[in-house]
């Protein structure tokens, strides 16, 4: 192919892609007679299903704690979440005999707690509502090599130290447990405190005055505990599970967790108060596990006339494009363009405050990639992998050619090989639709550099729902594609 027409395909390409009107009424058209390009288009159908998630990748940036039902769907949710604590290096505290407290002739804390700081404006349900938590000591740290879903259970794994720490409190989003005065002060930040001051005793036996004296001896004593956060989980703190006891009605977003001792120490004459403070973190282990209510997610499954999407490790939505019937019947010409759109069926309930949002942005990945998609913590490719945002109360995919390319392509490859390929490899044609949570990451190494803009994609761990066009009995999916050729002199 000569450079110059290579050249007009693209530019071709660029307009089609860039063109608001439907793509029916752009016809061989676009392309003046004297460029010898024939512009075609067709239209197929991709079938769709809704299909139960199971299970999600549970390490992500986003942590929740609560139990809610969804008043659209009747389905019940609970979220409980396992976290571990960041070490940072080179940790310096003063020296030991400037302590203020002792302990059975050792150093000793004050107090320990371990604050949980809300994201109101992520978080659901009514504020009044009391949580009853449980907080549960890990007699070991969960391993860093291995991948957590959303339906492992730290309990039934046997993680949790049996003879370890067991606290129980209750909190509500509210927090009426502070006066107005200090809520209303500008230092004021949403939190629940959770106190570990009862007599502790460690693995190996030794009693300490409370969990921060624990901590603090073991600082001065084995130092090269705190090297880092990998000797500091290791050695010394697994982390905690924090598991939903009771309550009903509120979903709490954490956006960040902190371990607090609390300790004084006199260098001179003057008393000084302070606290060591170590926080769960993305560098560190977080893992959440989803509790959903399976008999009510089967039902929605079930509907054959819409699909549905549901966070957090709810429900999916299956696509099978059509790529026989897009490539097999303009064989000799060259894919420009393949679109599709999912509108959005509004819920049947009107004016509750109460109902989950849609999800504002979903990932279309290939159904065999879906797994490794998070595992590998990938991101948006444009072949195998695109992303869509909720707009005019649909989710458009602009251009998939590359997708449906590498499909076919790959049904060709293989069946070179084994003439029974496609029995074998059945998800070859399907895409899955999941809700995601994208955040984007700004770093820049010098002020001579421009920022370096990454993305970050996990599963959806917020409480959303939507309705989809669609399903095995209901509307088809409209698959739009636009051809080229070069006509014949």
């Amino acid at each position: 192919m000569k450079p110059k027409w290579m050249t007009a395909i693209a530019l071709c390409a660029m307009a089609v892609t860039a063109c608001n009107e439907d793509t029916l009424e752009i016809g061989s058209s676009l392309i003046d007679e004297n460029d010898l390009m024939e512009v075609s288009t067709g239209i197929y159908e991709a079938t769709s299903r809704s299909v139960l998630a199971d299970s999600v990748y549970a390490r992500s940036y986003d942590c929740y704690i609560g139990n809610v039902k969804d008043p659209e769907t009747g389905a019940y949710i609970k979220s409980e979440f396992m976290a571990q604590f960041n070490m940072m290096e080179g940790l310096e505290l003063p020296p030991e005999e400037t302590i203020c407290a002792s302990w059975n002739e050792h150093v000793a804390a004050d107090s320990c707690e371990i604050w949980l700081y809300f994201n109101k404006d992520a978080c659901y349900g009514d504020t009044l509502v009391p949580l009853k938590l449980n907080v549960l000591e890990l007699k070991e740290p969960m391993s860093d090599n291995k991948s957590y879903y959303s339906n492992y259970d730290p309990k039934s794994e046997g993680y949790i130290r049996q003879d370890g720490i067991k606290k129980s409190m209750a909190f509500s989003l509210a927090n009426l447990t502070y006066k107005d005065s200090v809520r209303n002060l500008s230092t004021y930040a949403d939190i629940a405190r959770i106190t570990l001051n009862d007599p502790y005793t460690d693995k190996d036996g030794h009693t300490h005055k409370n969990y921060g004296t624990y901590i603090l001896r073991n600082y001065y004593e084995h130092p090269e505990y705190f090297k880092n956060s990998y000797t500091f989980t290791n050695r010394l703190c697994p982390g905690f599970y924090f598991e939903v006891n009771d309550g009903l009605g509120m979903m709490a977003n954490l956006q960040e967790i902190d371990m607090k001792v609390f300790y004084s120490y006199k260098p001179e004459s003057t008393k000084i108060n302070a606290a060591l403070t170590t926080s769960s973190t993305p560098e560190v282990l977080q893992t959440t596990q989803i509790i959903n209510d399976k008999a009510a997610l089967q039902r929605l499954v079930s509907e054959d006339e819409c699909t549905y999407l549901k966070a957090p490790a709810g429900i999916y939505t299956e696509l099978t494009l059509p790529v026989d019937e897009i490539k097999l019947q303009h064989a000799n010409d060259s894919l420009l363009s393949v679109s599709l759109a999912l509108q959005r069926l509004n819920s049947g309930i009107q004016d509750n405050h109460y109902l989950f949002d849609a999800p504002e942005d979903i990932l279309m990945v290939m159904k065999d990639s879906v797994y490794k998609f998070f595992e590998k913590g990938e991101t948006i490719n444009y072949e195998s992998n695109y992303y869509s945002t909720l707009l005019n109360n649909q989710y458009d995919f602009g251009n998939i050619e590359n997708m449906v390319t590498k499909m076919a392509q790959n049904k060709s490859n293989g069946l070179k090989e084994d003439p029974n390929w496609v029995a074998n490899h059945p998800n070859w044609n399907k895409v899955l639709l999941v809700p995601i949570t994208i955040i984007t990451n700004v770093s820049s190494t010098t002020t001579n550099t421009a920022n370096s803009v990454s993305l970050t994609i996990s599963n959806e761990m917020a409480l959303s729902t939507t309705k989809l066009e669609g399903g095995p009995k209901g509307k088809k999916i409209e698959v739009k594609v636009i051809y080229a050729k070069f006509k014949n002199n």
